[in-house]
């Protein structure tokens, strides 16, 4: 985002949109973690870059739109905790930033059990 008043120019980077967009996530109920996935995990290692994790955005000047990737608690309703989460990162995205958002996508990648249910789960898998 950029923005031109009397004063100068306003300039909110990627990487800050993303950080507020990846905290507003973290802080939505059934959220457990962001998914970082194989090439963001490269991407790190090869750039030295601090990417932010699960979270990919494209800023404009006045928009932005948001690509998140999840894992969600298993128990709850997946399709219910998705809508919260677009709610919640779009409302922080655009009261911190001034950035009109225009869409936020919601990808799972995955489901996490609680500690107790999955060792559980690996007794009976063995």
């Amino acid at each position: 985002m950029s923005e031109e008043l009397q004063n100068g120019l306003i300039r909110i980077s990627d990487d800050v949109v993303a950080t507020i967009a990846g905290l507003a996530a973290l802080e939505t109920p059934g959220i457990t973690a962001m998914s970082g996935g194989i090439s963001e995990g490269w991407a790190k290692r090869l750039s030295g870059k601090n990417a932010q994790k699960g979270v990919t955005v494209e800023v404009g000047q006045l928009e932005a739109a948001i690509d998140l990737r999840v894992i969600v608690q298993y128990g709850t309703s997946i399709h219910k905790v998705c809508l919260e989460l677009q709610q919640n990162v779009r409302e922080t995205v655009e009261n911190m930033t001034g950035l009109r958002v225009v869409e936020v996508n919601v990808k799972v990648e995955g489901v996490s059990f609680k500690e107790e249910e999955t060792e559980e789960l690996m007794n009976r898998v063995k």
